[in-house]
């Protein structure tokens, strides 16, 4: 938990929710905030299971993951493979257009280009290629006068997408089972702050949605999951404009470690189809191995 990412704050309430839940669940848990020594801790402690509740770089992008691999020490979630093409995003595209997944038209950019002239006709979006919870997302609308100015912190190369329009939709999958379809209503952009403040984001789940978008959020999640070379539990995010119905369904990207936090979508999912939280991480450690 806790880790040296973007994404720190919001693991460690993973962490903590997590560890909980595994004692009341009966495991002796012992928790370690991830820092440049964790290889040495790793072979300190000498896990049965290694339980990764890091989210952003060095957790979820292969790195943690190759240690593990390394040490022989059983692990959640997604393998070295999976969790580095899924947190790349323009590279997780190219899986998902290979497996007949619609994603919108994006591209790799350096900072200076992005902040010369707009590289993409508005409204676009500028992003991180290898971040998550909506960390560094700059939106240019369609009436901006020039590109964005972007910030020190972001990172040399950055990710550019068409905006696409619409309703937050996200499916998880565990193992290879969709869970089910959840509608995020928020009053304005699902930002850092909507997703993991108390009230900043409400959740609609079962989606009130038609039937075939539904199925498609779905089916899509699983052959994602699958293309990708998920394990364990995986979450998918969708844009749905209903106004092009079907046709206006995109994948936005897949979460290799979704949040375990009070607001988190994944253990709402698993309640909802009367699988405890508890039960969620129980099972997750029970799926531990190596060579994912």
């Amino acid at each position: 938990m806790g880790g040296l990412s973007s994404e720190r704050e919001v693991s460690l309430s993973t962490g903590r929710e997590c560890a909980t839940a595994l004692r009341d669940e009966g495991f002796r848990v012992i928790e370690v905030d991830a820092g440049r020594d964790l290889a040495e801790r790793i072979v300190q402690i000498n896990p049965d299971i290694a339980f990764n509740a890091l989210h952003g770089r060095w957790g979820e992008d292969g790195c943690v993951q190759g240690i593990l691999e390394w040490l022989k020490v059983p692990y959640t979630h997604s393998g070295v493979l999976a969790s580095a093409l899924a947190m790349d995003k323009q590279r997780s595209k190219d899986v998902f257009r290979a497996a007949g997944i619609p994603v919108v038209e994006s591209l790799i950019r350096c900072k200076p280009e992005i902040m010369a002239g707009h590289v993409m006709e508005p409204p676009y979006v500028v992003k991180p290629n290898n971040e998550g919870s909506s960390v560094g997302v700059y939106i240019v609308q369609e009436a901006a006068n020039g590109p964005p100015h972007l910030s020190e912190d972001m990172p040399e190369h950055l990710m550019v997408e068409t905006y696409a329009p619409g309703r937050e939709l996200t499916t998880t999958v565990m193992g290879d089972r969709a869970l089910t379809v959840t509608d995020i209503i928020t009053d304005g952009w699902y930002d850092y702050h909507a997703k993991y403040s108390v009230g900043g984001s409400r959740h609609e789940v079962p989606a009130d949605v038609p039937k075939e978008i539904f199925d498609a959020c779905m089916d899509l999640s699983v052959v994602a999951h699958q293309a990708l070379g998920c394990r364990g539990v995986s979450r998918a995010d969708f844009r749905w404009d209903e106004a092009r119905g079907l046709d206006g369904l995109i994948m936005l990207e897949v979460n290799t470690q979704p949040g375990m936090t009070p607001t988190s979508l994944s253990p709402e999912q698993g309640q909802i189809c009367g699988i405890g939280f508890g039960q969620m991480c129980r099972w997750m450690v029970e799926d531990a191995s190596c060579d994912r």
